[in-house]
């Protein structure tokens, strides 16, 4: 399964350090697609950085809409959406699916992060 990057309508460099998108794994796709079925409009996954949380940031992840200036991960006939404001902080992170005992769950794991709360969910740079 290919995933294909693009942005909506606005240039992807805001400066001039290179930053390579996350990646989508195929596990994230297969999960998001099993949720937007039988749904006569289905949604992306968007993954978002807020301030807040025990360690500076956190991640919101929520079924919505792409909007202008969003980077859209597609694949598998599935779309995830990150936002200009947390692309920074999620250049090069990996967004799969995990299924555990405690649960499951959409993950996030970010080079970027230099210490993360024991919740997965919370983070420092």
């Amino acid at each position: 399964m290919q995933c294909l990057a693009r942005r909506v309508r606005r240039p992807y460099f805001q400066s001039m350090e290179l930053q390579i998108p996350p990646k989508v794994t195929p596990r994230a796709f297969e999960r998001l697609a099993e949720i937007n079925e039988g749904t006569d409009l289905p949604k992306a996954l968007r993954v978002a950085v807020e301030g807040g949380g025990c360690s500076g940031f956190q991640y919101n992840i929520d079924l919505d809409d792409p909007a202008d200036g969003d980077l859209v991960l597609e694949g598998g006939g599935q779309k995830v959406v990150v936002d200009e404001v947390s692309l920074p902080f999620l250049s090069n992170a990996v967004i799969d699916f995990s299924e555990e005992l405690i649960g499951a769950r959409f993950v996030i794991e970010n080079p970027n992060a230099t210490s993360s709360c024991g919740c997965g969910t919370s983070f420092s740079i």
